[in-house]
């Protein structure tokens, strides 16, 4: 018993402890991409830093620069272009190869060939032509670097390796759509492999594609610990309207609870939190249920009740007058 004190406790001590590790490793040399300045548009929203976030009304004519890098030892021709990309399933979907939508009707880039020396970096202006009667609402698409390798041969197999900036163009008169979203459920489950899960079942309320992620904290587990944050597992993108799911994937070792979960969640400067209780369901047949040994424990009960009966009476004939085992003694 006293082992299985001491097992339980360390136990719960692995849990309420929180372990951070991060990995000091230089990304592979190759070819990146990256966006110059953030949209004049959009000077708030985080994510216009990184991705091209813009509101332009029809007619308009914008200009965008985006840096391309050579980090390798070798000269690179890098082709740079515009592709399509929709929001479809949670995700931002890029569109095969080089193949087009709207959007990228409306894009050029000043030079879509580069001839670039080892470790170099060189920009490209990408300029974005509204027509005057383009439809209002929400396009995407994504500015592409790629270099590709001669056909292999024998094969004909080519290789292309390339990088990109999404395009989240809003086309409209007046003010832009506020972004919002909205947390509708809290649900606990477990992937394949036995891990727990927390998924947030969310709904974008506002008229603006947003791009989901946060993480989440467990707390009022058993015995009274805490474990987490553990992030997201991947960010969740939704046009207007769209409903998704943000699931993030925590530490195996974790009790089942229950627990009162805390998923807090964000898109740009937009925040938003839920709180819930959980509990995660068992993982295989491991241990029989509790109500499963009540049974048990009265059948044990059951059988003890009939040996003590069994030897009261072979007590009882021993000590009868005449008995075999009186004449013996």
């Amino acid at each position: 018993m006293r082992r299985l004190l001491t097992a339980t406790l360390l136990l719960l001590g692995a849990v309420s402890a929180t372990v951070t590790s991060a990995l000091a490793a230089s990304p592979p040399p190759g070819i990146g991409i990256r966006l110059i300045s953030a949209s004049a548009s959009e000077p708030s929203d985080p994510r216009a830093r990184l991705y091209i976030v813009d509101h332009l009304a029809p007619g308009t004519v914008s200009h965008r620069q985006v840096e391309v890098a050579n980090s390798t030892n070798s000269t690179l021709v890098v082709s740079a272009y515009p592709a399509g990309a929709a929001v479809a399933n949670g995700s931002f979907a890029f569109a095969p190869d080089r193949a087009g939508d709207e959007l990228t009707t409306w894009i050029a880039v000043d030079r879509g060939s580069l001839t670039m020396k080892p470790h170099t970096k060189t920009r490209v202006k990408v300029t974005f032509n509204v027509p005057r009667d383009a439809a209002p609402g929400e396009r995407y698409a994504v500015i592409w670097a790629e270099v590709r390798s001669a056909p292999a041969p024998g094969t004909g197999v080519v290789v292309i390796n390339r990088v990109g900036v999404r395009v989240y163009l809003l086309v409209g008169a007046g003010n832009p759509p506020a972004p919002n979203f909205e947390i509708t459920s809290i649900k606990a489950g477990r992937t394949k492999a036995g891990q727990p899960t927390v998924t947030a079942h969310v709904l974008n309320t506002g008229g603006r594609t947003v791009d989901i992620g946060g993480n989440v904290r467990l707390s009022h587990g058993p015995g009274g610990i805490s474990a987490g944050p553990f992030s997201a597992q991947q960010v969740t993108t939704l046009a207007p309207g769209q409903s998704g799911e943000v699931t993030a994937v925590l530490d195996k070792k974790l009790p089942s609870g229950p627990w009162t979960v805390s998923m807090d969640l964000k898109s740009g400067l937009i925040e938003q939190s839920h709180q819930a209780t959980i509990q995660f369901p068992g993982v295989g047949p491991k241990a029989a249920p509790r109500s499963y040994l009540v049974p048990a424990l009265v059948g044990g009960g059951i059988l003890a009740v009939v040996v003590l009966g069994m030897l009261a009476q072979v007590i009882h004939r021993r000590r009868r007058p005449g008995s075999i085992q009186d004449s013996t003694a």
